[in-house]
Protein backbone atom coordinates (compact mmCIF):
# COMPACT_ATOMS: atom_id res chain seq x y z
CA UNK A 1 0.00 0.00 0.00
CA UNK A 2 1.73 3.33 -0.96
CA UNK A 3 1.10 6.57 1.05
CA UNK A 4 -1.97 8.40 -1.01
CA UNK A 5 -4.02 4.94 -0.52
CA UNK A 6 -3.35 4.70 2.78
CA UNK A 7 -4.28 7.97 3.79
CA UNK A 8 -7.87 7.93 1.55
CA UNK A 9 -8.23 5.03 2.87
CA UNK A 10 -7.79 6.80 6.65
CA UNK A 11 -9.57 10.14 6.30
CA UNK A 12 -13.02 10.27 7.20
CA UNK A 13 -15.57 12.01 4.73
CA UNK A 14 -18.57 13.86 5.33
CA UNK A 15 -20.83 11.19 4.18
CA UNK A 16 -19.50 7.97 6.38
CA UNK A 17 -22.13 6.99 8.70
CA UNK A 18 -22.06 5.36 11.77
CA UNK A 19 -22.60 1.89 10.45
CA UNK A 20 -19.91 2.68 8.22
CA UNK A 21 -17.61 3.72 11.04
CA UNK A 22 -18.95 0.92 13.00
CA UNK A 23 -17.69 -1.62 10.25
CA UNK A 24 -14.52 -0.25 9.69
CA UNK A 25 -13.64 -0.08 13.50
CA UNK A 26 -14.61 -4.06 13.69
CA UNK A 27 -12.48 -4.54 10.94
CA UNK A 28 -9.87 -3.11 12.25
CA UNK A 29 -10.44 -4.61 15.85
CA UNK A 30 -10.78 -8.14 13.55
CA UNK A 31 -7.38 -7.40 12.06
CA UNK A 32 -5.53 -6.67 15.07
CA UNK A 33 -6.75 -9.89 17.00
CA UNK A 34 -5.41 -11.67 13.87
CA UNK A 35 -2.12 -10.34 14.11
CA UNK A 36 -2.01 -10.14 17.95
CA UNK A 37 -2.39 -14.17 17.77
CA UNK A 38 0.12 -14.69 14.82
CA UNK A 39 3.09 -12.35 16.87
CA UNK A 40 2.32 -14.77 19.73
CA UNK A 41 2.13 -18.11 17.50
CA UNK A 42 5.73 -16.68 16.21
CA UNK A 43 7.14 -15.31 19.60
CA UNK A 44 6.33 -19.43 20.61
CA UNK A 45 8.09 -20.82 17.51
CA UNK A 46 10.77 -18.77 17.84
CA UNK A 47 11.34 -19.76 21.84
CA UNK A 48 11.08 -23.67 20.52
CA UNK A 49 13.60 -22.86 18.39
CA UNK A 50 15.80 -21.27 20.56
CA UNK A 51 15.86 -24.20 22.95
CA UNK A 52 16.30 -26.41 20.44
CA UNK A 53 19.58 -24.70 19.14
CA UNK A 54 20.43 -24.82 23.05
CA UNK A 55 20.38 -28.54 23.24
CA UNK A 56 21.89 -28.98 19.70
CA UNK A 57 24.73 -26.53 20.51
CA UNK A 58 25.79 -28.80 24.02
CA UNK A 59 25.80 -31.50 22.03
CA UNK A 60 27.74 -30.09 19.61
CA UNK A 61 30.41 -29.23 22.32
CA UNK A 62 29.92 -32.57 23.61
CA UNK A 63 30.86 -34.44 20.38
CA UNK A 64 33.59 -32.18 19.90
CA UNK A 65 35.40 -32.55 23.15
CA UNK A 66 34.65 -36.79 22.49
CA UNK A 67 36.63 -35.94 19.29
CA UNK A 68 39.44 -34.04 21.38
CA UNK A 69 40.12 -37.04 23.75
CA UNK A 70 40.22 -39.66 20.92
CA UNK A 71 42.19 -37.80 18.99
CA UNK A 72 44.48 -37.18 22.05
CA UNK A 73 44.43 -40.97 22.96
CA UNK A 74 45.66 -41.60 19.51
CA UNK A 75 48.28 -39.26 19.39
CA UNK A 76 49.58 -40.73 22.70
CA UNK A 77 49.30 -44.66 21.47
CA UNK A 78 46.72 -45.29 23.99
CA UNK A 79 44.36 -46.38 21.45
CA UNK A 80 44.78 -50.01 22.25
CA UNK A 81 42.92 -49.42 26.07
CA UNK A 82 39.48 -49.18 24.46
CA UNK A 83 36.65 -46.77 26.77
CA UNK A 84 34.17 -49.00 28.78
CA UNK A 85 31.78 -47.63 26.87
CA UNK A 86 33.16 -48.76 23.85
CA UNK A 87 34.15 -52.84 24.96
CA UNK A 88 32.05 -55.50 23.97
CA UNK A 89 29.85 -57.13 26.64
CA UNK A 90 31.41 -60.47 27.47
CA UNK A 91 28.66 -62.49 26.22
CA UNK A 92 29.34 -61.81 22.58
Amino acid sequence: MNGDTQRENSTMGTDSTPAELTRRLEALESRIAYQEHWLDTLDEAVAGQEQRMSRLERLNALMQERLRDKQRALQEGDATAPEPMDEVPPHY
